[in-house]
């Protein structure tokens, strides 16, 4: 980078010290929401939304509770006017929903605006004008008398206006390029709209003070938003309003800091869409917030469903690692991190938890339309034991010794491995089954039975099948696990020690199964088998030799 010395800081801080925000510790409140999804996230498209998309997003902005929602620019173009004139003709509109429209301080823009918004019950008309010393010098080669006359002639129309319209109209004022404006001039400017206006208890009126370009950290335009909320005329009767765009990565962080610093309301898209970089991530506030306890007053419950919608009327993409919306924000492949969020989801159940403090996941899935299986835990070659587990237990209900998920997780892996792939949870199933369960193809003991003698032991007889031939043994042994497993080393003339054996009932739907999984070693090396069947005896004997058919495939 050759060039650094081109470019220098292009915001003003205020003229007095502005720091009471950050004694604040966490957005205690939910702001006033502004979706400007369907004006600032349309804009930005490459192909902007048809009516129809329109409608529709419109609705599902209305479904999640967003009770202000700005429809767009209505003397821009045709379209956008349609739009308008559709949800207001159509009685699309719910009665605590207020519809927003934006204005420049032109009079026939201004004109065509209140023409666009005749008959709706609630309206926030939205006036702005560029205030920012780049833009008065260079855009409109005014002096800063000139464009406060800019925003007040402006506000006056609209007082003209509203006499005339039927309707609750709410004013705001935005001075765009507020970033790059001196916080003086911000204030005054503000101050000549407000005196306009003359806000009251019941008519108050919205000063948006616009990120339009990001230029600074974000505790910089908290001090902006500090000092704009401490000098502003009326400030009781005035909502402060705040619209971060994302130029430097911080506009979620400078709506948080902007609210902790006095602001009322927020301005933004889901997911972040809009203008270059884009506007702030409403879904990302608000689900902040709501992690931290406080009701953020919007319903992201079914985010599938918002994402499908957005990513079909926009053509855009929710990035795979969009906080809270992205398809893989809560998938764990790191092996460590699976064995944290099984045992995490384990003390839950245990100590049925009514606080959610699960590692590496700061929200329930669940909360958000979103599953463990599956979104939660994904398997490729860099999972581990713990999470091939958590699949196999909670999709299946396989609960597998702590020893046994270990070998079972590195063939996963390698499985994962060779194929340079992501395995599904059947995918995974399917390599366990292959690898443990009811295994008979060198070794079968199709029947057994059993004799309690005197001196407490267990005798059994029983017929062994190796390579398709048949035999039958007997022997004696501390339990019918036991004996049957001295018969086949009889049969095999194979020595084997059974290292561990535990069992559990396998529930399926209306049936009940019983599993077992047996551990052998020979010599220095441990083996495992799993058994299966509706009796815990046979399925005890079938685990014992899945383990066997493992040695002697791996002895061959």
């Amino acid at each position: 980078m050759k060039n650094v010395e081109k470019y220098e800081r292009g915001y003003y801080m205020p003229p007095v010290k502005c720091m009471k925000w950050a004694e604040k510790e966490y957005v205690d409140h939910a702001p006033a929401w502004c979706s400007v999804d369907l004006r600032d996230g349309n804009q930005a498209l490459i192909i902007p939304m048809s009516l129809e998309e329109k409608l529709e997003f419109f609705t599902k902005l209305v479904e999640i509770g967003f009770k202000e929602i700005e429809i767009g620019f209505p003397a821009a173009s045709e379209t956008e006017y349609e739009f308008c004139r559709t949800l207001i003709e159509k009685n699309m509109i719910p009665d605590d929903v207020t519809i927003q429209v934006l204005t420049q301080s032109r009079e026939h823009i201004i004109k065509k605006t209140f023409e666009a918004i005749d008959g709706a019950k609630n309206a926030v008309v939205h006036l702005y004008n560029s205030t920012s010393v780049a833009q008065r010098e260079q855009v409109f080669r005014k002096s800063k008398e000139e464009i406060i006359k800019i925003a007040t002639d402006g506000a006056k129309l609209c007082n003209e206006y509203k006499k005339h319209a039927k309707g609750n109209i709410v004013f705001e004022y935005s001075p765009e390029s507020f970033t790059g404006t001196e916080p003086e001039f911000a204030r005054d400017i503000c101050n000549a709209v407000i005196d306009i206006w003359q806000p009251t208890p019941d008519n108050k009126v919205i000063i948006n003070l616009p990120v339009t370009v990001e230029m600074s950290m974000p505790h910089v335009y908290a001090q902006q938003v500090e000092y704009m909320c401490d000098t502003l005329h009326n400030r009781e009767n005035v909502i402060v309003s705040l619209h971060p765009h994302n130029d430097r990565g911080c506009a979620v962080a400078d709506c948080e800091m902007g609210l902790l610093a006095g602001a009322d309301r927020i301005e933004g898209t889901c997911f972040g869409n809009g203008e270059r970089t884009g506007n702030a991530d409403i879904v990302t506030i608000a689900l902040n917030m709501y992690t931290h306890g406080v009701d953020p007053k919007l319903d992201f419950s079914d985010m599938p469903a918002l994402v499908e919608l957005y990513e079909r009327v926009t053509r855009m993409k929710v990035y795979d690692r969009s906080p809270y919306s992205g398809a893989l924000v809560f998938a764990a492949f790191s092996g460590s991190h699976q064995d944290a969020i099984a045992k995490g989801m384990n003390w839950r159940k245990e100590k049925s938890c009514d606080k959610w403090t699960v590692p590496y996941l700061p929200i329930d899935p669940h909360d958000v339309g979103r599953e463990y299986d599956g979104d939660v835990i994904r398997i490729n070659s860099q999972s581990g034991k713990g999470g091939i587990g958590f699949i196999l237990q909670n999709q299946f209900g396989y609960d597998l010794p702590k020893k046994m998920r270990e070998d079972f997780g590195y063939k996963v892996k390698a499985v994962s491995d060779h194929k340079h792939k992501e395995l599904m949870p059947d995918e995974v199933y399917k390599i366990f089954k292959d690898e443990y369960l009811n295994k008979c193809a060198l070794i079968d003991i199709p029947e057994a039975h059993y004799v309690q003698k005197q001196n407490g032991t267990i005798c059994a007889a029983i017929t062994a099948s190796v390579n398709g031939v048949t035999d039958d043994h007997t022997a004696e042994g501390n339990g019918r696990l036991d004996a049957v497993a001295n018969a086949i080393k009889q049969a095999l003339n194979f020595d084997f020690t059974v290292e561990t054996y535990t069992e559990h009932a396998l529930e399926r739907k209306s049936t009940s199964e019983a599993v077992s999984y047996v551990g052998i070693s020979c010599g220095d090396k441990m083996y495992w088998g799993v058994g299966r069947h509706s009796d815990i005896i046979v399925s005890s004997i079938k685990g014992l030799v899945s383990a066997i058919n493992n040695a002697f495939a791996d002895k061959k």
